[in-house]
């Protein structure tokens, strides 16, 4: 018994809890201390967050590979995603926010810069979307660096709201022009729209900070009107025949 309570000690302590909050929840048995029970609950959401985001954007990924089209894609929506998830990921991590409250910006930027360079390849500007790779990655390393003054870091992550805003609406614009929402894939929309609720709590939680919680309250909302619009139409069929993307 005992050491399957220090195995459970060393699983919990500090990955989820405090070893104080442990003490209080597993020795004493104060199932109902509602601090503690706080910090369980967003530590476990946000863990969550971060290990769903590893495979959130990947069936998009998938849907474009499969279908060797970004048809439906708005790249300036893409453009303006990676942006404001490049300002939550640098903040976190200037500030030193723990993992569990923004580790997901990682991934979904990983992933979302994939999907802008298969936009950019099926759209027959390969060679743009390398270089552009290349580019972003030497912003990142400077914003990263401590030639970047915490003003400017602040500055990134406070455009995070107009960049949602506006990328998601340019996403909308697209499917409301096409009819359809083409190529974008509901698994990851919903799994976005999910994510960015679940947020607002564990930022609250883990963080304190007004300006990421206000991003994640209107990402949320932008994530639910996208989700809105891939049930308007979702019978909805893309021509078979496609313009020429430009």
């Amino acid at each position: 018994m005992a050491e399957a309570d220090g195995l459970l000690k060393r699983v919990l302590v500090p990955i989820l809890l405090p070893e104080k909050c442990y003490d209080r929840l597993f020795v004493h048995w104060d199932l109902l201390h509602v601090p503690c029970l706080k910090i369980l609950l967003s530590k476990g959401l946000g863990l969550g967050i971060v290990a769903g985001s590893l495979l959130v954007k990947l069936p998009q990924v998938f849907k474009v590979l499969g279908a060797k089209s970004a048809e439906g894609l708005s790249l300036q929506s893409i453009m303006l995603e990676l942006v404001a998830l490049t300002g939550t990921m640098v903040y976190s991590i200037t500030n030193n926010f723990p993992f569990s409250s923004w580790g997901e910006a990682l991934f979904l930027m990983l992933q979302t810069i994939t999907i802008f360079f298969l936009v950019m390849h099926y759209r027959g500007h390969t060679v743009k979307g390398v270089t552009f790779l290349a580019c972003y990655t030497l912003v990142l390393l400077v914003l990263l660096s401590p030639l970047t003054p915490l003003a400017v870091v602040t500055l990134l992550q406070a455009s995070n709201v107009p960049a949602v805003v506006v990328g998601r609406l340019l996403q909308a614009a697209t499917n409301y022009h096409n009819g359809h929402t083409g190529q974008l894939s509901a698994i990851t929309v919903f799994l976005l729209f999910g994510g960015s609720l679940a947020r607002i709590f564990t930022t609250i939680q883990e963080t304190g900070d007004p300006l990421m919680a206000g991003t994640f309250v209107v990402s949320s909302l932008c994530n639910g009107l996208i989700a809105a619009q891939l049930l308007f139409y979702w019978n909805a069929k893309a021509p078979h025949k496609q313009k020429k993307e430009h």
